[in-house]
């Protein structure tokens, strides 16, 4: 059973005060990894890097991107990238995508070998509805972004819940829907009450549902909020922490790891 976040919250597994939630992504890629590439396709060597960089950082939670999961997917597996443009309709690279049964069984498999290999619970981060249409759009060359709605976003956050249902086994703590875009401003502002379809699920199951910007994580319905640290904190330069129920640290892979350790030491 996963263990709640509020839980997680009151009593961090690390024993620091404040629970700390680390995404590793391009830190542990340059420092652990040394720029081979991430072993997405193999569970196994995935859950011992994960193990391998949760020892080094003691993250409260494992966060696993299945967003950037489905990157390398697209990336190496050329069918899978011609198949979103069999048609030009809106929303119909997301559905493919998320349909694709090799790729999504294999996806819940990483989850859950992820889950059983790590002593800290689960927190597994997606783009949102909104951003992943925006990709997979872009992707499937079906037209320009202008095209996109609010009314798309709630037609893609229902192709999101029924993907998700395949999360059922792992024990999720946190899905973490990732709002961060790289070019901001590019897309239709969604009404919360679009991503129902997401709500329903992660309440059923009893996740947590958290939403990622720049800023750092709110959860919702509770006004609990994750701030995140400030970059400069990971090269020594004196930055301030910031105040909230939870930390998120991203950190820089240019990061010095003797910087890296000698700051997390102050976060216990």
């Amino acid at each position: 059973m996963a263990m709640d976040f509020a839980t997680l919250l009151s009593a961090p597994p690390s024993g620091r005060r404040t629970a700390l939630i680390v995404d590793h992504q391009h830190y542990a890629r340059a420092v652990v990894l040394q720029g081979r590439p991430v072993p997405w396709t193999d569970p196994v060597a995935f859950a011992q890097y994960t193990g391998q960089v949760q020892g080094l950082l003691r993250s409260d939670t494992t966060l696993l991107d299945l967003g950037a999961y489905y990157d390398d997917a697209l990336a190496r597996e050329d069918t899978l990238r011609a198949g979103l443009s069999a048609r030009p309709r809106t929303g119909y690279a997301l559905r493919t995508l998320l349909g694709h049964e090799p790729t999504a069984v294999a996806a819940a498999e990483l989850a859950e070998v992820v889950a059983r290999a790590s002593a800290a619970p689960l927190v597994v981060q997606i783009p949102s509805p909104m951003l992943w249409l925006a990709r997979t759009h872009e992707l499937s060359g079906a037209g320009p972004l202008t095209d996109l709605t609010a009314d798309h976003a709630e037609t893609a956050a229902m192709y999101v819940a029924d993907w998700l249902r395949r999360l059922a086994a792992p024990p999720v703590s946190m899905l973490l829907l990732d709002e961060r875009d790289p070019r901001p401003g590019r897309l239709p502002q969604a009404d919360d009450s679009v991503y129902a379809p997401v709500v329903n699920v992660t309440d059923h199951y009893r996740w947590t549902l958290g939403r990622r910007t720049g800023q750092g994580v709110t959860v919702g319905g509770s006004g609990l909020t994750g701030p995140r640290i400030p970059q400069e904190f990971w090269h020594g330069d004196g930055a301030a922490l910031p105040s909230g129920d939870f930390l998120l640290a991203d950190i820089p892979a240019d990061a010095a790891p003797e910087t890296v350790l000698a700051q997390l030491a102050k976060l216990n």
